[in-house]
């Protein structure tokens, strides 16, 4: 649900919006921050993925011993 609110926000862009956005997110943080932002988002969204296997794969191995005990 959010992921296609974020879709259409986007979607609703122009070319010269986000040129614009990224002139001035470069402004405000500067050349030499944006590739550690990009990272440190990159790494938190790769910790998330993780996490929602290991609760996938945790619920699913508790899905098979309650019907191995049925």
């Amino acid at each position: 649900m959010i992921t296609t609110n974020i879709l259409v926000f986007i979607g609703g862009l122009g070319g010269t919006e986000i040129l614009l956005l990224l002139f001035v997110i470069l402004l405000l943080f500067g050349a030499k921050k944006i590739p550690e932002l990009a990272r440190g988002l990159g790494k938190g969204i790769r910790e998330f993925k993780d996490a929602t296997k290991e609760i996938k794969n945790e619920l699913e191995e508790s899905v098979k011993e309650d019907s191995k005990k049925a």
